[in-house]
């Protein structure tokens, strides 16, 4: 419990120094929010009004603690572009994103477990040749690309699956159909890149001691890895997942742009682009949260999936 403890409370203080970081490296972006607002035909006076209404002439750190203040309780502000909660239009881009992140991070997983593991069970083999191979294109292969040849195959050419839209869960067959593709272009890419890592760890655990000892004890190479390797090979995998989740959620934000979905990434790019300062910061932290928050789980299920970890608590 203390161990446990002590990774949430390193995991907020990590949160409040990247607050402190998102607001005074945004805040420092050339342009006056108020003159977005009005416009650089405003008058000095409608200016000075406008930099009092939105606090911009108050001091950086009353600022900060009113924004970060704001931020924990769910109130991120008014959008200088548009005028309406910001929080609304985040909390319903965040909730696209997770989906369309979960979805890939679980097909990512599924191929990653599968064909990294039989990379290594086969490696001087024809299969586990084959498989790296494929693995290795695989990783050289961004996400936006990989979107852009699924909507050439399966949508242009076969005519099974919409290009472009999203669908809620409400219509779970709409929403299947338009969440494959963006959901699979970014899950075959990050589970190439697993899988290199699943193949080193089941690797790494078969020149084990406690292998050699299961298999002398009668068990085949197969029974002792799934018995006693696979969750040695966990602790390792989990946390490169954790990292990866990140590199998913990043990568989101250019492929929810390719097939025109509103999620997260969207906002945020249509919100660097309208120079919305405010709904750019809110987007940002949230973004920074998820990151922290996903590796905090994996930090905590590595902990507790790692054998010895009975013996360090």
């Amino acid at each position: 419990m203390k161990k446990v403890l002590s990774r949430i409370g390193v995991f907020l203080i990590t949160v409040a120094v990247a607050s402190v970081a998102v607001f005074l490296l945004l805040s420092a972006l050339p342009g006056d929010a108020a003159a977005i607002k009005l416009g650089t035909e405003a008058s000095p006076q409608a200016l000075e009004q406008m930099r009092h209404e939105l606090g911009l002439d108050r001091p950086m750190y009353l600022r900060y603690l009113s924004w970060a203040g704001g931020m924990i309780r769910g109130d991120m502000g008014i959008s200088a572009n548009s005028g309406v909660s910001i929080a609304a239009d985040v909390m319903q881009g965040l909730q696209v994103t997770l989906l369309l992140v979960v979805i890939a991070m679980v097909i990512a997983l599924l191929i990653a477990f599968v064909f990294g593991t039989l990379a290594a069970v086969y490696r001087e083999r024809a299969l586990g040749t084959v498989i790296s191979v494929i693995s290795q294109i695989g990783v050289s292969i961004p996400a936006f690309l990989a979107g852009l040849i699924l909507v050439i195959v399966f949508s242009v050419g076969l005519g099974l699956l919409p290009a472009t839209g999203w669908a809620s869960p409400d219509d779970p067959v709409q929403f299947l159909r338009h969440v494959a593709l963006p959901a699979l272009s970014l899950g075959l890419v990050q589970g190439a890149i697993l899988s290199r890592y699943v193949r080193s760890a089941v690797l790494e655990v078969t020149t084990e001691d406690f292998m050699r000892t299961a298999r002398a004890k009668g068990l085949s190479s197969s029974q002792a890895l799934r018995r006693h390797g696979i969750r040695n090979a966990l602790v390792p995998i989990m946390n490169i997942a954790g990292v990866e989740t990140a590199s998913v959620l990043i990568g989101a934000v250019v492929v929810e742009r390719v097939f025109e979905i509103r999620g997260l990434g969207s906002l945020l790019v249509s919100s660097v682009e309208n120079r919305d300062l405010p709904e750019v910061q809110a987007i940002v932290m949230v973004l920074v949260v998820m990151v922290l928050f996903v590796n905090l789980v994996v930090d905590l299920l590595s902990a507790a999936v790692d054998p010895r970890f009975g013996g360090e608590r």
